[in-house]
């Protein structure tokens, strides 16, 4: 089993002057700890769940770019990219440029997008759920072909490429690592098991258990085997040495995780309110993923060769 870090809030102690310093500390302390992953957030504005819009939010790729630069092992992806914020050939140059400079770290999330309020705000167009999901879908054949440097013109509902080039092509192979973000039973998983290498779902461990029912239920009506999907899962946590001030314990947080594991979760991808201190960190690393690294199936060889 493998674990992540999800960092969707950067309102830290010290304020944007001291954003760089703390966001590369905590990126090299994943790094180290042997965190799997480390992803942010595809938006602009905060959201509510983690506070006011008028929060600190930095740009998902630039951010990635940054920390591509202070690890060495981690994989770097967002969590998941709106499919209409970027030109489909314009993302997949740009999640390919990350995987060339992080020497094959990237990994290309996607979803169908859902925040209206900071695409009114930014003036970037909000088409109805039925288009989105249908732009998700050729995003996705685009990215397929590209990643296998195919050039010939793309003709979809919503995106024509005349020459989709790709050049460099991703250190990562056979390609860049493709993960669909979401739960919806029947689009969503469904294009996991079409066209994805990952899905990222939300909820408590038996509402996993049930998604994942109904995306081997999809992979079996596709032909696609099971075994090739990662399962991933977003959660939230609190912990520290002595469990102070309502956060779990080392003891509490390994439970949690294997609770998650038991239900078919691959890696848990957390976000960690306190990740600035370093201290949860430093727990996971010594406490928390070495205990749970044989437990479950093996993550598909796409992800880590």
């Amino acid at each position: 089993m493998h674990i992540g870090l999800h960092v969707p809030n950067f309102t830290w102690p010290g304020g944007p002057a001291a954003l760089s310093e703390r966001f590369a500390a905590v990126a090299r302390t994943a790094d180290d700890a042997g965190f799997s992953f480390i992803t942010v957030m595809d938006h602009f504005f905060q959201i509510g769940v983690q506070g006011p819009v008028e929060l600190e939010m930095l740009e998902g790729y630039s951010a990635l770019a940054f920390l591509a630069g202070q690890t060495k092992r981690v994989r770097l992806g967002t969590m998941v990219t709106g499919v209409t914020y970027r030109h489909p050939g314009v993302l997949v140059k740009t999640v390919t440029t990350l995987d060339v400079l992080s020497g094959g770290r990237a990994f290309l999330g996607l979803g169908a997008a859902w925040f209206e309020r900071e695409h009114v705000g930014l003036g970037v167009p909000f088409p109805p759920l039925k288009e989105r999901f249908e732009r998700l879908e050729e995003t996705l054949q685009i990215a397929h072909q590209m990643f296998a440097g195919k050039v010939a013109p793309y003709e979809g509902r919503h995106y024509q490429l005349a020459e989709p080039l790709l050049s460099p092509m991703p250190l990562s192979q056979p390609r860049i690592p493709i993960l669909v973000g979401g739960s919806g039973e029947q689009k969503t998983l469904r294009l996991v098991a079409k066209y994805a290498d990952g899905c990222n779902l939300f909820g408590d461990p038996e509402t996993q258990r049930q998604k994942l029912s109904i995306l081997k239920q999809h992979c079996d009506e596709v032909g696609r085997p099971y075994a090739e999907i990662l399962r991933t899962a977003n959660s939230r946590i609190t912990v520290t040495a002595d469990g102070r001030d309502g956060s779990l314990t080392p003891a509490q947080a390994l439970q949690q995780v294997r609770a998650m594991g038991e239900a078919g979760v691959q890696l848990v991808n957390f976000s960690m309110p306190n990740v600035a201190t370093l201290e949860p960190l430093e727990i996971f690393g010594r406490e928390i993923i070495p205990a749970v690294a044989d437990l479950g199936d093996p993550a598909p060889a796409i992800w880590w060769q």
